[in-house]
């Protein structure tokens, strides 16, 4: 498949980025607070800019039974409970708006019903990243285990994006793409309440998978490693690491809400407040 280039937003991810990273509160019509809106609807059409794909599909998180909480109850744990939290000051008020925007700029998006917006879109990674372009737009680092050779990942970060493949993984953590899921299971994840090994930091957790190639080989030849420290730690944890890369690695949802001609992409022209206000938002 010739000239395709498909692009996969975290629709979440990029919500909560905009909703608590925009400067300050920005009311709209009727006092209504719009700045999730505002900086989803801007980001986005940055984003098509950097990556002018051919495709395009925009995946949420939705409410449904999460698997990786059955492997272990503290699985993000550690996130605000928004029942506690007046409606309007959580990002999720902004969402019907911000579905109403990609109505209007004709981007097909979907929230899960049985599985986690990572498990999609690490399915259309793996689904197509062997014949085409797909360059995943998130900031969750997980997603560096699915960098290929065509699979790359866009963090937007305004004039400070990046757009992350093979050599960056290399180049930052010492190791492959594929294995940063040994590697973060190894050290763990603050942002997913997942606790790493003690005395096992990123330096130690490259050097590890440098020597062994996986997690599985460094916990069955313990013996071989030369820091008394750091044999203890693998040998102590071992069962929780193993838990750890199920918890990470991301193998994908089969059942996927789009095929390719579903979401294909014909460039929207209208500016962000032309389609803010279009919808009568502003």
């Amino acid at each position: 498949m010739e000239n395709i280039r498909l692009l996969i937003v975290d629709g979440s991810n990029l919500l909560f980025q905009m909703f608590y990273g925009m400067p300050a509160r920005i009311l709209g019509k009727n006092g209504k607070p719009i700045q999730g809106v505002l900086g989803f609807v801007g980001a986005l059409g940055k984003m098509i800019q950097m990556v002018t794909p051919s495709h395009i599909a925009v995946l949420f998180d939705g409410e449904c039974h999460n698997e990786r909480k059955d492997l272990d109850p503290c699985y993000k744990a550690n996130r605000p409970d928004f029942s506690q939290i007046p409606e309007e000051d959580t990002p999720f008020s902004q969402l019907p708006d911000i579905f109403r925007a990609l109505k209007r700029m004709k981007i097909p998006y979907a929230e899960t019903t049985c599985c986690e917006a990572d498990d999609w879109i690490a399915g259309y990674a793996r689904k197509y990243g062997d014949s085409i372009e797909v360059v995943i737009a998130s900031q969750d680092s997980d997603f560096f285990q699915l960098i290929t050779e065509n699979v790359r990942i866009l963090r937007y970060r305004g004039q400070s994006s990046l757009l992350c493949d093979r050599d960056y993984i290399q180049e930052k953590f010492g190791i492959l793409p594929e294995q940063y899921a040994d590697f973060k299971a190894l050290v763990g994840d603050s942002a997913d309440n997942i606790r790493g090994a003690d005395k096992i930091g990123p330096k130690t957790a490259a050097a590890l998978l440098q020597q062994f190639g996986t997690l599985e080989n460094s916990l069955e030849r313990t013996d071989q490693v030369q820091k008394p420290s750091v044999r203890t730690s693998l040998e102590n944890n071992a069962q929780r690491l193993r838990s750890n890369q199920k918890l990470i690695c991301l193998w994908g949802a089969r059942d996927l809400p789009f095929d390719l001609r579903e979401i294909a992409y014909g460039q929207h022209c209208e500016t962000t407040m032309q389609i803010l206000k279009g919808l009568h938002i502003l």
